[in-house]
């Protein structure tokens, strides 16, 4: 899934009773650090795009994820200074376990008018219009 000139990232919109959408804050010392985005991350060679989110759920939440459960939403795509990011976000309606913050300094549920207020990196701002609200 991933080559030389293409990094495919895959992330979740966790979608909550009321609306309101999972996100989390990138860690210091990472690029973009502080900004607000929605959890995921890097497809490894031969993974599946929803196997891929399932295990960086898990890596990053503690939360178990049917691959079943991934849906599709939208996808954003951004060149970076030496690859282009293909961004495919899933929409996820359920899970088991409680989202913890495992790896990012904070996590916050939000509606998709409040993510449009927070900072968040470019690939993942455009994302927001497929959640609606």
């Amino acid at each position: 899934m991933t080559d030389a000139g293409l990094l495919t990232v895959v992330a979740a919109a966790l979608i909550a009773r009321g609306g309101r959408v999972l996100v989390q804050q990138r860690p210091l010392g990472k690029s973009l650090a502080g900004l607000w985005e929605f959890p995921g991350g890097k497809v490894e060679r031969g993974e599946a795009p929803a196997a891929a989110l399932v295990r960086e759920l898990e890596e990053e939440l503690g939360i178990a994820v049917d691959p079943a459960d991934c849906h599709p939403l939208t996808f954003a795509s951004e060149a970076l200074a030496d690859r282009h990011l293909l961004l495919l976000l899933y929409r996820v309606d359920r899970w088991r376990g409680e989202p913890r913050a495992l790896e990012a300094p904070a996590l916050r549920w939000a509606t998709a008018t409040e993510l449009a207020d927070l900072p968040m990196p470019p690939a993942d701002r455009p994302l927001i219009a497929a959640l609606g609200n």
